[in-house]
């Protein structure tokens, strides 16, 4: 099994690989910069080596680079839209230095533009940064419907996924709260919503899993991650997930409430039921 949970790379990426596996983790989600935005730091190449090595020693799976909050492709103010594809840009040459092979992104917000002229501009952003020549798989994430947000439904990152020149470097991370409040019922519905997503993107097109619990009921619209088990989703819905058939052999990336011995526990329990 691949689980991990979001750690924070401030000091060094051979420290959050050490925090990983401190935690019985095989793998980690880590923001490319700070989560509001702005500059990233400087690549330490000799740190990236040793992260590299250890990370090899201990069987790690790829790990989920995820952009920050404010990269929205979506935007019609200029600004915005430029940091977007500038960040864009920046953290995919980052990447090819990086022991990642996975990247994460919220597709964007049209802010009273429209989905389909949201998705218009989402599509021209990539097209114009991705060359083709990525190592990296870049995942549009699957989000909660919460204002404006594009990426509510499959269908609408089906339109996006269509959209790109170089698609075969396009995936999608599913997040578990997100489709349960977008109204996709995992809790009794789950072979259906997978046959769902299979017919409409494509499985071969998923790479990876937000694993969280939810705060607020389904078909809520609302973002609000909870701890595994305490919340909405639950525990035996959860462990459906990380067994299923379809699902159990993609990488888990816990972004639960949780401080470092909070995610000890959940990967412990989660390990426990595994193939249970």
């Amino acid at each position: 099994m691949i689980i991990g949970p979001h750690i924070s790379i401030a000091k060094s990426y051979t420290d959050a690989v050490k925090n990983a596996i401190s935690i019985k983790a095989n793998t980690f989600q880590f923001f490319t910069r700070n989560p509001r935005g702005g500059k990233a730091k400087e690549l330490d190449l000799k740190d990236i080596e040793t992260a590299s090595k250890l990370m090899k020693e201990n069987n790690f799976g790829p790990l989920l680079a995820h952009a920050p909050y404010t990269m929205n492709l979506a935007s019609e103010n200029v600004n915005v839209a430029t940091f977007a594809k500038i960040a864009f840009a920046d953290d995919l040459d980052r990447l090819e230095k990086l022991p990642c092979s996975l990247y994460n992104f919220h597709p964007g917000s049209h802010v009273g533009l429209g989905v389909d002229e949201g998705i218009k501009r989402i599509i021209d952003a990539i097209n114009e940064v991705l060359t083709g020549k990525e190592t990296t798989t870049i995942l549009l994430e699957t989000m909660s419907g919460k204002g404006s947000e594009i990426g509510r439904t499959f269908e609408e990152l089906e339109q996006i996924i269509e959209g790109i020149n170089f698609n075969e470097k396009i995936g999608v991370c599913l997040d578990t709260c997100h489709v349960y409040s977008a109204g996709y019922d995992i809790v009794n519905n789950l072979d259906e919503v997978v046959n769902e997503f299979d017919r409409i993107i494509g499985l071969d097109r998923l790479k990876a899993i937000h694993l969280n619990d939810s705060k607020t009921p389904f078909n809520s619209n609302k973002d609000r991650h909870e701890k595994i088990g305490d919340g909405t989703i639950g525990l035996e819905t959860i462990v459906k997930i990380i067994n299923h058939p379809k699902l159990s052999h993609l990488p888990f990336f816990l972004e639960t409430p949780n401080e470092n011995d909070g995610y000890k526990k959940e990967i412990e329990i989660l390990k426990e039921k595994k193939n249970e």
